[in-house]
């Protein structure tokens, strides 16, 4: 393609991007306008379809940035994944296809949701892993099922957040030679230049953490165009740094942090389109020429996908065919659910049941924070990645969300990631995500309350229940066993569009009577009833066995008294008042139990008991006692 025509499509991007900033009196132009030459070459080479914008062999496409939205949906237009310009003069209005930050299932094409800076590139490098395990498993020595690649584009915001570096440092130890990386380097960000606040050789940190590392003007098109057909090349993963200028075309506001985040105003935008040979008074408009140019997209990854599609009817081995089908059906019936008969801890029983659904499902894999042992998350002889189903993922917490959802949204897999409760701290930002996409990822959360014991308050959790149970479409099980424990992974399983926590203990837990199990998928049951009781206790986890030792010495001193299990809060929240009603008696005292800060039960409960401090160092039957909530603490409480 000419460097004209290039140049033509790059400032029909830069002016789509301004016009829609201008037209909602809100946004970022610089960075569209910045990378639109970057974009136009990357167009070149990126293998997709918009007719099926879930074609597994599709190259994947993720910005970082994610506030570069000017940018993302000019592209989508353009390519023709069904927004039209009035989508475009819609841009961040209320109910609009064209939301502030781009968002999975909201905007056809958007490959994962992003925004929160650094994100995006371990959302990269989780596509490039995802790929991958598959490729692993159905590809052989004479056909490549899987052979895309993953496209990331990021700022200078995004290498300074430190799930950058964390994600980086494992797709550079990986060798995800599949994953190219390209470094908007404009040197600016909202409060000025980058020199107020990094110094750092960009090019010697990836170069340590085994990437390849090229460098382009970022507004050369040919020299942009070679960079990325060398990074096709390459056994390693790649950083493109593109150095480039924020609001390239923009006259005086070029370069400038001032056109970061805010509208360049009519008169400038019309200078900029008559510098550049366009009519200033059209506003969203694109030659002919142009869209021609870009709509070529269409039938090229049309034809991309059949010739694949014909080359799966093909394939030399039948095997690689059934491979891929079991992945992407997956089969619940094949799942050999344990049975528990002995008390247990519920890391240890959760430990069997995720080795069971690995049995039953191939594209059942996942890690942990370097914790396997302790959260007891390693599944037995099923090697490592990428053949095998256990990532070692490292200290990366918030790294290892951040590519697992990636992994989910892949397509025929369903990660999980592991680690203690109080560490789901740092992984809050990727968690927030998966709830606000509808990736269904699992987590597991191990040692989940100051049952921890002699670790003491740092590793002990007292307000994380409450914070995951207060986001939306995220769904926090603690369960009071391993049978209840089961009861929850086979809701969770078929909750294909929400994320759900494992929230496990440490210590043993007493087998619960198991006849009213069924009604776990509901969030709480009644697990043991007296006729005309004067008092429900409800618990979750650990503290339900607490629940029912309270129980046992009401009813010594004749008060009868009903226990509700509650392993998932938000289910429970979600039913109708009757069936709430059913399981917490109108007109018994209610009390909650919790050995966590437990704010959230006062929706049911008159009292609550439970932590308003934080932790201490001692064995947990101690600390139960110090911090009131043994049975017979409570029963005083209660009286």
């Amino acid at each position: 393609m000419s460097n004209d025509m290039r140049r033509k499509m790059a400032d029909t991007i830069r002016f789509l991007a301004a016009d829609m900033v201008q037209a909602a009196n809100s946004g970022h132009p610089g960075a569209p306008m910045g990378l639109a030459d970057v974009a136009v070459v990357l167009s070149e080479h990126l293998n997709h379809n918009p007719k099926n914008p879930s074609w597994l062999n599709r190259d994947r496409l993720v910005f970082s940035g994610g506030h570069a939205t000017g940018l993302i949906y000019s592209l989508y237009y353009l390519w023709g994944y069904g927004l039209e310009i009035d989508d475009l003069k819609d841009f961040r209005q209320l109910d609009s296809k064209t939301p502030g930050h781009p968002e999975y299932s909201h905007t056809e094409g958007i490959e994962i949701t992003t925004g929160p800076l650094g994100q995006g590139v371990a959302n990269g490098v989780g596509f490039a892993m995802a790929s991958k395990f598959v490729g692993a498993q159905v590809d052989s020595d004479t056909a490549k099922v899987i052979d895309h690649n993953v496209y990331v584009l990021c700022g200078d915001g995004d290498l300074e957040e430190g799930i950058s570096y964390e994600a980086c440092s494992i797709a550079g130890h990986k060798k995800l030679d599949n994953l190219i990386m390209i470094y908007d380097s404009n040197r600016i960000t909202i409060e000025g230049s980058t020199d107020l606040s990094i110094s750092e050789d960009i090019r010697g940190r990836f170069e340590s953490q085994e990437w390849d590392v090229l460098e382009v003007d970022g507004h050369d098109t040919n020299a942009i165009d070679e960079a990325i057909t060398e990074a096709k090349e390459c056994t390693r993963p790649v950083l493109i740094i593109a150095n480039t200028v924020i609001a390239k075309g923009a006259g005086d506001l070029e370069g400038s942090h001032n056109a970061h985040g805010a509208p360049l105003g009519d008169q400038v935008i019309k200078e900029a389109k008559t510098r550049a040979g366009f009519d200033p008074e059209k506003s969203f408009h694109v030659d002919e020429d142009v869209l021609l140019r870009f709509r070529c997209a269409i039938e090229e990854g049309d034809l991309l996908e059949r010739k694949w599609t014909h080359g799966l009817k093909t394939l030399p081995l039948a095997e690689q065919n059934e491979a891929l089908d079991q992945l992407q059906n997956p089969d619940f019936s094949r799942i050999q659910w344990p049975l528990f008969d002995a008390a247990d801890a519920t890391r240890s029983t959760n430990g069997k049941i995720i080795n069971a659904i690995a049995r039953g499902l191939p594209g059942f894999l996942g890690g942990s924070a370097d914790l396997g042992p302790s959260n007891k998350s390693e599944l037995k002889d099923m090697g490592l990645f990428p053949k095998g189903r256990n990532i070692h993922f490292g200290i990366r917490e918030h790294a290892m969300a951040a590519i697992s959802n990636a992994m989910a949204l892949y397509g025929p897999l369903m990660p999980f990631t592991a680690t203690f409760f109080v560490f789901s701290d740092y992984m809050k930002p990727a968690a927030r995500i998966a709830a606000l996409s509808g990736i269904q990822q699992f987590f597991i959360w191990s040692h989940d309350s100051i049952g921890v014991g002699e670790d003491g308050p740092t590793h002990q959790p007292i307000e994380h229940l409450s914070q995951f149970r207060a986001l939306p479409n995220f769904y926090v099980w603690r369960p009071a066993d391993g049978n209840e424990n089961v009861e929850a992974w086979k809701v969770a399983l078929e909750m294909k569009s929400s994320p759900s926590a494992f929230v496990t203990s440490r210590q043993k837990l007493s087998l619960l009577p198991s006849a009213l199990l069924g009604s776990a998928a509901n969030g709480g049951y009644l697990l043991e009833e007296d006729e005309d009781a004067v008092i429900t206790i409800m618990a979750s986890g650990s503290e339900v066995e607490t629940a029912m030792k309270v129980k046992a010495l009401l009813n010594a001193s004749s008060v009868p008294a009903n226990v509700v299990s509650v392993p998932c809060f938000d289910l429970l929240l979600e039913q109708d008042a009757a069936y709430i009603d059913s399981v917490i008696k109108p007109g018994t005292k209610r009390v909650a139990i919790e050995a966590a800060r437990g704010m959230e039960w006062y929706r049911f409960a008159d009292e609550v008991v439970s932590m308003d401090s934080f932790g201490a160092s001692a064995p947990a039957a101690l600390l139960f006692e110090k911090f009131g909530l043994t049975a017979e603490q409570i029963v005083e409480r209660i009286r």
